[in-house]
């Protein structure tokens, strides 16, 4: 995924994992992964994905990986298992593509290059293909147990990546999709300097070895994040470091004493949040409601903050309804830099905050299908464990995500209280539809009137949809006169069996059309009960399919209540 946005390209990505025999109870299978990315340069493929803490990414941004580890444990891994190499093919968009094949040499910490050839790169539609394809066999595996994990990962995925197109095909052939909904992608991170808060002993031997500085003076300010020329020599001076010391002849313990001036320092200034890369509401909305389909999503993003001299954003959603299942608790969602965490939830600082909430304030009862999803991006993610998958208790990041849920569960409970409020209404209306017209006509009976008086404004109502099939677009229904109504009521039900739909409503106020009810999910077999509040001289409702060529079955009713 990062190779394919730092260079704005909308990621698809394939895997295909292939079952090749059993010996015993082992599995071994085919795994082929391929993406549309940048691709590797031809010199740089044997190191990156056969050498250890190779990486082409040691730099203060956000990243979903920084050491380059994951590919090559995953190589290493199936060497192991099977006895097999790795074949990997990339191309740059150039004339040629490369193909290695390779094995890792384990006490060398080195490559082996086993074979490679080199590929024409044929133009197709004037550009020629860039991306990666790793190949490599696994071994000790049971994908039949696996698979929920696997498929809920990549749902996960989806989630957090709308803008990606996702495809996998299991042993048994099987084909499941991830498509994109959105073309947005979210402004790639700024490289910047290392704040001095969050450094340690190693950072700062590097940059020494690195700099060409000849004092300390000069050090801090041009190797460090938002130090200027006064915070240097104001630090230089609080911490009795003399201003023209060459920091190349540093002794060892004296960069230890450094490091820790630096974080007992109070006056340098917070990092920016330009390292980092978030989501975004509207992104993080469109993965909820592509995978979630909830009746009800609520998003926030908070301000960026700071920990331990590393800056983060906290991202959080809820969904209420749709797939959503209920559970005895609130479901989770854990993310990190765009990654799902799908492992060891009960150890994670955020499930911990999640059960310390109240959810009965607001409205939250057991067994509702409620979810909160939780993204966390960071130059440095606070993880609890070398497996990456348990965020630890950091004070500043646990009062940012508290706060976000608040935020959004408070948006939950209205939406809750609303509904019950349009449910006696709607019984209400059901009451006026039912007696009204006979009122009125018992009325002109006692008076010798033989027609009976008009009831439309009192109460009207008015199907604007009626078993319509939904398209890729939206189509809008009559508009619904509300000038003589105090109260309007809408009521939409998807009737397909299986496909959703996207509804949201509009409202005439003077001569504009307003949103009145944001575009929301309904799945199969819901409905959407709503109360209009404002003054407003037409109402509309428009509907279209959530996925494309998958069309719903509409029913939509508007009602008019006046005084």
């Amino acid at each position: 995924m990062d190779a394919t946005e730092a260079v704005g390209i909308l990621p698809d990505v394939y895997i295909r994992l292939t079952m090749d025999g059993q010996n015993g109870a082992n599995e071994t299978y085919t795994l082929r992964v391929m993406d549309n990315g940048s691709g590797i340069p031809a010199h740089q493929m044997p190191l990156a994905l056969g050498q250890f803490l190779f990486s082409s990414k040691y730099k203060i941004k956000q990243a979903r990986g920084t050491f380059g580890l994951g590919g090559t444990m995953t190589i290493l891994y199936g060497q192991i298992t099977t006895n097999k190499p790795v074949i990997v093919t990339s191309g740059t968009g150039t004339s040629r593509i490369v193909e290695y094949k390779l094995m890792i040499d384990i006490e060398r910490n080195r490559p082996i290059i086993l074979d490679r050839k080199i590929h024409v790169n044929p133009l197709k539609d004037g550009e020629r293909w860039h991306g990666t394809i790793v190949e490599l066999h696994l071994g000790k595996g049971s994908y039949a147990q696996a698979s929920a994990k696997v498929l809920e990962y990549l749902k996960q995925t989806a989630i957090v990546n709308p803008y990606a197109n996702i495809t996998f095909v299991d042993p048994k052939g099987r084909l499941y999709k991830f498509n994109r909904t959105v073309t947005q992608i979210p402004p790639p991170p700024k490289e910047t300097d290392p704040h001095p808060h969050g450094v340690d002993v190693e950072t700062i031997q590097r940059i020494i070895r690195s700099t060409n500085a000849r004092n300390m003076y000069d050090f801090m300010r041009r190797n460090f994040h938002r130090v200027g020329d006064k915070t240097a020599a104001q630090f230089l001076k609080a911490a009795n470091i003399p201003a023209k010391t060459n920091p190349k002849r540093l002794k060892p313990e004296e960069i230890v004493t450094l490091v820790q001036k630096m974080k007992e320092f109070e006056g340098f200034l917070p990092p920016d949040a330009s390292c980092l890369s978030p989501l975004g509401e509207d992104l993080l909305r469109a993965g909820v409601l592509k995978e979630l389909e909830p009746e009800f999503v609520a998003v926030r993003r908070r301000d960026p903050a700071t920990y331990l001299g590393h800056p983060f954003i906290v991202e959080i959603a809820i969904a209420y309804g749709g797939k959503v299942p209920a559970r005895d608790e609130v479901l989770l969602y854990r993310f990190a830099n765009k990654i799902p965490l799908v492992y060891d939830e009960s150890g994670d600082v955020c499930w911990r905050i999640v059960r310390s909430v109240n959810w009965r304030r607001y409205n939250v009862a057991a067994n509702m299908p409620v979810a909160v999803l939780i993204h966390l991006c960071s130059t440095k993610i606070p993880y609890k464990t070398v497996g990456k998958e348990i965020l630890s208790d950091q004070a500043e990041v646990s009062k940012e995500i508290l706060n976000a849920i608040r935020e959004v569960a408070r948006e939950l409970a209205l939406y809750l209280s609303r509904k019950e409020r349009v449910r006696r209404q709607v019984r209400r209306l059901n009451v006026f539809a039912r007696y009204l017209p006979k009122i009125a006509q018992f009325s002109a009976g006692l008076n010798g009137v033989e027609k009976p008086p008009e009831t439309d404004k009192l109460y009207r109502s008015q199907q604007v949809f009626k078993e319509y099939a939904t398209k890729d677009e939206f189509a809008e229904s009559e508009p619904f006169d509300s000038r003589l109504y105090k109260t309007v009521l809408v009521h939409v039900a998807n009737k397909h069996e299986a496909n959703a739909v996207n509804v949201r409503v509009l409202g005439m106020a003077g001569s504009q059309w307003t949103e009145l009810i944001p575009e929301s999910t309904l799945t199969s077999g819901s409905e959407l009960y709503e109360t209009l509040r404002g003054i407003f001289k037409q109402v509309k409702v428009q509907v279209k399919s959530s996925k494309p060529g998958k069309e719903g079955l509409i029913d939509a009713i508007v009602d008019g209540v006046s005084e």
